[in-house]
Parts: structure tokens; sequence; C-alpha cells
């Protein structure tokens, strides 16, 4: 905010003892020389302390050529600074307000005036124009210009309002040569930000009304013009186009969250287990305040040889970058895997499709992957980088998979290999994969975090008070939530297979 100049009393050069009073032969003596000179200055340089009155005497409403009215000041205005009289020609106040404010700006700043753009060919039909107070007394000021190619040169970011003149001549165009309302329409394309207030005939109100409906604010008769209902009306105006701005622009901000939300809900997965005895459940959390998706991925299929393959994943980062890449991996993996790919060579094919969609080569990605037998008593895994699943089953404690052959996360090695490893799950048990956003997050106010042992343990007190499925994830993510004091920084998926044998 530029900081305002002090008020100062001039010294004259007499009295600073830089150089001496000549004597003056027939006026007043030396010393009434010296008041009267240091009573000059001081009314030259110190500005009234009202500054409505200092306004008042500052703006004037003179029309100079190109049709500006500027704040001239009677003691002499700088056009680039702050004058000694209150307002600049640039339309700064002493106090720093911008222009485009409008009303009280805080303690100790004073309101900015609002600035009105007149567009009429003969500016001295509404004189009373040129004298209007705003809500504080404050003169308003004026710009004119007597035809539309004025009005654009003079439309700056600082104009509030536009009080158009309906019976002006509008830029010929095929098509507008009968609209009545040609001129408006020109103006609202030139300022679309801006107010408009409509100048029409007497007792023409079917005009008047037809210029609101297609975008004026407001309508006057121009020979009806009074000072008080000219003044309230420009703010009114002003005040309703900020209205239906900020309205439209709620609107808009509402369609483009539901149209994202629609999206992202599109791009979750629905599982692919028509046939299979196995009950699916899954919990995703995305890091992202208000978003549906994160960097992190899931996707269960069967294939028509009876094999259930799961499949979780995580990018890293959570921004929607990484969202639309864990989307494209995800899709690529079923593609692949109904495609009849398994194991290492499906995991080095998703490395390929990483390094051509990622934007950044330190973009890299974790997963895991499960394919599980027809019988369901044995799977085949696979690790890139990512947490060993959890198995629990009823004759033992919940526990890791084994993760000694853990592979490099995606897009880190070129020509990495991913073993897969065969691991015997029986003929009851509950598979539960997961990304780091599940473990990673802290435990009460120190740095230590929950972590593989701290989840295990949760999960066996969970599975002890007799929780299964749904019920299950939702508590583990809850209670990590809780753990942590408050919403986790990092995307969370969990997914969770159960297989219970038919009696």
């Amino acid at each position: 905010m530029p900081v305002p100049v002090p008020r100062q009393r001039a010294i004259p050069a007499v009295e600073s003892g830089q150089a001496q009073a000549a004597p003056a032969v027939g006026g007043p003596s030396k010393k009434e020389a010296v008041r009267n000179e240091a009573t000059t200055a001081e009314n030259n340089t110190v500005p009234d302390d009202n500054p409505h009155r200092t306004a008042h005497h500052t703006a004037l409403n003179a029309t100079p050529a190109g049709g500006v009215h500027h704040g001239v000041s009677t003691t002499g205005v700088s056009t680039t600074g702050v004058s000694s009289g209150g307002l600049s020609a640039t339309g700064v106040s002493p106090a720093g307000a911008s222009a485009t404010a409008v009303g009280t700006t805080g303690a100790g700043t004073a309101p900015t005036p609002l600035t009105l753009l007149l567009i009429e060919d003969d500016p001295t039909a509404a004189p009373i124009v040129h004298d209007l107070p705003d809500a504080d007394g404050r003169p308003i000021r004026v710009r004119t210009a007597r035809n539309l190619t004025e009005a654009e040169r003079l439309l700056t970011h600082d104009v509030h309002c536009i009080l158009l003149d309906l019976a002006l001549p509008a830029p010929g165009k095929a098509g507008e040569a009968d609209d009545e309302l040609a001129v408006l329409r020109h103006v609202l394309r030139l300022a679309p930000r801006h107010a408009v207030l409509a100048l029409t005939a007497s007792g023409d109100a079917e005009r008047g009304a037809e210029a609101v409906r297609v975008g004026a604010q407001d309508y006057l008769y121009k020979d009806e013009l009074d000072g008080r209902l000219l003044s309230r009306a420009i703010r009114y105006a002003v005040e309703r186009k900020r209205s239906d701005t900020a309205e439209r622009r709620l609107a808009e901000g509402k369609l483009r969250a539901q149209e994202n939300a629609r999206l992202e809900r599109g791009l979750l997965p629905t599982p692919l287990l028509e046939g299979s005895p196995l009950r699916f459940a899954a919990r995703y959390r995305p890091g992202r305040s208000r978003a549906l998706l994160g960097g992190d991925f899931y996707d269960t299929v069967r294939t028509p040889d009876g094999t259930v393959h799961a499949m979780i994943g995580d990018v890293c980062g959570h921004g929607p970058d990484e969202a639309a890449l864990g989307v494209e991996l995800r899709i690529a993996w079923r593609a692949l895997t109904l495609a009849g790919l398994c194991g290492d060579e499906l995991l080095n094919t998703l490395q390929q499709v990483l390094e051509h969609e990622r934007d950044d080569d330190e973009i890299f990605a974790t997963l895991c992957t499960v394919d599980i037998a027809p019988d369901g008593r044995r799977a085949g895994l696979c690790l890139a980088g990512h947490p060993a699943p959890l198995i629990a089953r009823p004759d033992r404690p919940a526990r890791l998979l084994p993760f000694d052959n853990n592979g490099p996360a995606l897009g880190l090695l070129p020509g990495a290999r991913w073993p897969r490893m065969q691991v015997e799950l029986g003929a009851e048990w509950s598979l539960m994969l997961y990304t780091d956003g599940l473990i990673e997050g802290r435990i009460g106010e120190g740095r230590e975090r929950l972590g593989q042992d701290g989840m295990v343990e949760m999960i066996r007190r969970q599975l002890s008070e007799g929780l299964r499925g749904e019920a299950l994830l939702r508590a583990a993510v809850n209670e990590v939530r809780e753990l942590n004091g408050g919403e986790l920084t990092d995307d969370v998926a969990v997914v969770l297979l159960d297989r219970i044998p038919v009696p």
C-alpha cells in the first residue's frame, strides 16, 4: 500500500537562515513579512483536515479534451503522485486506497469514490450527472464519452458503472440495423464486468425493461433525472453487478465440482468377481482436500479360468497428476490381466506404460499383485516396492505375508525383475492389501508412526472384537485417523478379500 505523504509546514528561507530578508520600502515590516510568508506557505502545503471538504474543493467537473473528468486541484495537483489537496489525477487517495474499491476500506483509510462513465453524445443535456454525491457525500467522478470509440478508450478498470444513452447509434453491423438495443449489446460485450445503467426517453418503460432483460442493471428516464435518485441508482447497479457476478461464479464452481466428482467417481473401479465365492470390500480416502481420487489405485478381476487377481498400488505424490497416472496404471493392469499376463511379465509391461505416461523421470509407483488359485487355497504374490499384504486365519493370529523377494518400485530401474512367490492361504482366510498411507500416520503428538507392526496389532484386536468386511476396514481407517490426531496427509486405499468355506 502506498505510504501517505506527511503534512509538513514549509519553512521560508528567511526563517531557516538560508537567506536574508530584504527590507521592504513602504510595505510591511521585516517581522510582518516573515509572518506573512510563513502563513502563505503553510496554507499552500497543509491539506484541509476535512476529507469531504478537501475532495469537494479538489475535484472539478471540467471536461478536458478526451472527455475525462480528473480530480484537478486548484492548488496544483501532480498527475502522478498524491496531491496536497486530496486526490491525484490517477485517482489514488492520500491514504493509498485502491481506485477500484467502493466505500470505507478500514480504519485510517479514506474511501475511494465511485467512477462513472457517461456515454452520451450531448453531455450538456444531463448537467446533473456532473454533481453527484456518493454514499459518503463525496462527489462521484465522471468521465464522458461522446461515442463508443471514446468509451472504449476511457473504459479502464477503475470505472464502476456505465450510464448509457440508448438513443446513441450503434456500430453498423448486419442484422443490427433494426435492433433498438444494439448499442447496449455492444457495450455489454465491451464491458462484461461493469455495471450498466440505461438512459431512455420518458415513458419508454418497455424499452427500459427490455434493456434490463438483455443485461443492464437498471434503467432511468433521461429527462427525469434527479441527482439523489441517480446517485442511489448508481450505487445499486454496482452492488447488483457484484452480487450477480459472485452468484454466477458460485454456480460455475458448484457445476465444476459436480462434474469433477462424476468424473472421478466414474474412474473408481468396479470389481469383476462374478462367479467367485470370495467376498470383496474396499476403503479409499484421498489425501487431497475435497477430492475423490488420489495417487493410490486398486482393482480386482476374475479371469475365465477362475483365478482371482487383485492389485493395489501407489504413485508417489498425491496430486491430480498422480491420480490420473494411477487411473492409467489400473486400467492397463486390468487389460493386461484379462489378456493373460501375470507376474514379472505383467509388471515389466506396466513399467513401460509408466515410463511413457509420466511427466517426470523421477515419478515411480509401488505395486502389489496377488493371483488366487481357483480353489482359493494358494496364491502367487509379486511386490514392487510395496508393503506386504496381511493375512488372517481362524487358527492363527494375523500376520504379514513374506516380503523377502520384494522387487523395486516401477519406474526406478530399467530391466528390473519381480519374482513371483507362492504362498499358502488355507481353507478360510482374510487377505488385506493396503497402501502406505495406512501405516505412516503418526501416533499422538510425537514423531513415532504406526508402522506395519502397529497395524498388525490393531487388525488383530479388531478381528477379536468380531469386525469383518466393510466394518473392519472402516474401523481400521478411523482408528488410524484418530491416532494421527486428524486427517491423514497421504492417500489411503485398503482392499479386503475373504474366503469362507461353504458348509
